[in-house]
């Protein structure tokens, strides 16, 4: 299996933008060889801005490059983007919908070593909760290239998850990309699996595990997980026992969440959440925290025969 960087796959894509917009620029808050804008800096350098360690005032001058006209794609690690500077993200990119891109890197428990202080678990969360923003997720190299390029044709603010590791890369969801748009990775008819970002491997994973099983599971694979697509996620609670979330994120706010909502509202089923359980992370391999924090494909197995088991 080959595995590829998803912020890899942002600045690839932005690389390709640059040479069809040329009022595309980078911003990146001092850590360009991190999030590997640096890359994008040694290609258009006249088109790069460092902005020092100083997030919220990078996207604050995000916000007044696109007033201008300018389409700004600012760069930094996804705790300090909606951690650091939520206030910024509301007051001068949502609340006034100016086209400004937020390509965070390093999120999720998979950054590792750094520790519970940058593994940003909480920033889908904070991210959707923000009217006007999108949020796109991508679960491996190729759909966040896919992802960046959406974003950039996409008017208004959009926030791209992207991680630190090397996660495999899933021809299963090499589709086309539309944000407000789910994907129907396998059918079943007895128990609907979902991933979003780099859960999609651990889900496909856990359906081969129940087809072993002689269950039929569902995959469905969300990158875009606001706007969430509804009607794909409507349908899977009717024709389908339950549904087991999967993310690379809190229980709390993320998609587990916004799913859970959804079909409360709708079509109310059974739903069960594989993510992390509202603690923060701690340093560790990217391998090793994914088993410690139970976001494996057994993990997800567990859930759905929790679904399929109940009277």
């Amino acid at each position: 299996m080959e595995y590829k960087e998803t912020r890899r796959g942002y600045v690839d894509a932005l690389i390709e933008l640059a040479e069809t917009h040329p009022e595309l620029v980078v911003l990146d808050a001092d850590v360009a060889k991190a999030t590997k804008t640096e890359l994008f800096q040694d290609r258009f350098p006249g088109r790069f801005f460092n902005c020092g360690v100083q997030e919220q005032n990078m996207l604050s001058v995000a916000a007044g490059l696109a007033m201008e006209g300018f389409l700004p794609f600012a760069s930094t690690f996804g705790v300090f983007a909606t951690c650091r500077a939520a206030d910024q993200m509301r007051n001068s990119i949502a609340y006034p919908k100016v086209n400004v891109k937020i390509g965070a890197t390093h999120c999720g428990i998979t950054t590792g070593g750094d520790g519970a202080s940058h593994q940003s678990n909480e920033d889908i969360a904070i991210a959707r909760s923000f009217p006007h923003m999108t949020v796109l997720v991508p679960g491996d190299y190729e759909e966040a290239r896919q992802a960046t390029l959406a974003a950039a044709n996409h008017p208004g603010p959009v926030y791209l998850r992207f991680g630190r590791d090397s996660y495999p890369v899933v021809p299963e969801i090499h589709t086309p990309f539309s944000i407000g748009k789910g994907k129907l990775v396998k059918k079943g008819s007895e128990i609907t699996l979902i991933s979003t970002g780099i859960m999609v491997n651990e889900v496909l994973k856990a359906q081969e595990i129940l087809e072993k099983r002689g269950i039929s599971a569902r995959v469905l694979h969300f990158p875009s997980v606001k706007p969430l697509d509804e009607p794909l996620l409507i349908a899977a609670a009717k024709e389908t026992r339950g549904i087991v979330t999967a993310e690379e994120h809190s229980i709390i706010g993320g998609l587990g969440e916004a799913v859970a909502a959804t079909v409360a509202a709708n079509c109310p089923c059974a739903v069960r959440r594989v993510g992390v359980q509202d603690v923060f992370g701690e340093s560790g391999m990217a391998g090793e925290l994914m088993d410690k924090y139970g976001l494996r494909a057994p993990d997800i197995v567990d859930e759905a025969m929790r679904i399929l088991t109940m009277k």
